[in-house]
């Protein structure tokens, strides 16, 4: 269980994180929903601990952080590495040893070029196999789906659906809703820096619909197409 409770982050004079509680319960899928700029990446960060904040963080099991794989919006790679490379530092950071780096490049990674040939798309997909070759027990997604191709999206959400029967527990984000409806079993919907809604999955469709509405509006109406 993770649990978060009165959570703060500014920068500067700017308010990314405004008064956050929240509670992440082991072998769910949370979806944190909302528009760039919301504060998802300030909140994954926090969680990670790769920034400070003001307010409590708190993990049931203390050696959690140490089983916590973060992919952020736009992993970081060097450039005079290689794939291959890049996966046996992620493994050796957690003394993870024996790993069959070829068998597990389920997205068909050229490993043995250098990442500064590789794609934002393709780094992103390196990102997410080293996070699963650590075998994290929470995966802190940002944007998973975001720049990948179609048949990698699908591959992504089939991983997920994978680590979810295995009772993983994963928080992922997106600014588009319907990304996250066939995996999540609950959403927090972040606005300006505070959690403005939180739902089940069964309520969706109505989150959507008001989602829709409030965003929509008439804006179409005052098109001429």
């Amino acid at each position: 269980m993770i649990t978060i409770t009165d959570l703060n982050k500014s920068f500067g004079f700017t308010n990314a994180l405004i008064d956050i509680n929240l509670q992440f319960d082991p072998g769910m899928v949370y979806g944190i929903i909302g528009p760039n700029g919301a504060g998802k990446s300030t909140l994954f960060n926090c969680m990670a601990g790769t920034i400070n904040y003001n307010g409590h963080i708190s993990f049931r099991d203390p050696d959690m952080k140490n089983h916590t794989g973060l992919l952020p919006t736009d992993p970081y790679m060097m450039s005079w590495v290689t794939g291959r490379e890049y996966l046996r530092f992620i493994c050796n950071a957690r003394k993870i040893k024996d790993v069959n780096i070829d068998r597990s490049n389920v997205f068909d990674l050229p490993l043995d070029c250098f990442a500064s040939t590789y794609s934002t798309g393709m780094k992103k997909k390196l990102a997410i196999t080293g996070i699963l070759l650590q075998k994290n027990q929470l995966f802190i997604l940002d944007e998973p789906f975001n720049g990948v191709d179609i048949q990698s999206n699908l591959l992504i959400t089939e991983i997920i659906l994978a680590l979810k029967a295995q009772k993983r527990t994963l928080i992922i984000s997106s600014h588009i809703l319907s990304s996250l409806t066939d995996t999540c079993d609950f959403f927090i919907i972040l606005k300006e820096g505070r959690v403005v809604k939180q739902a089940a999955k069964h309520e969706f469709a109505e989150i959507e619909r008001e989602m829709r509405v409030k965003e929509i509006g008439n804006k179409l109406d005052r098109l001429v197409l």
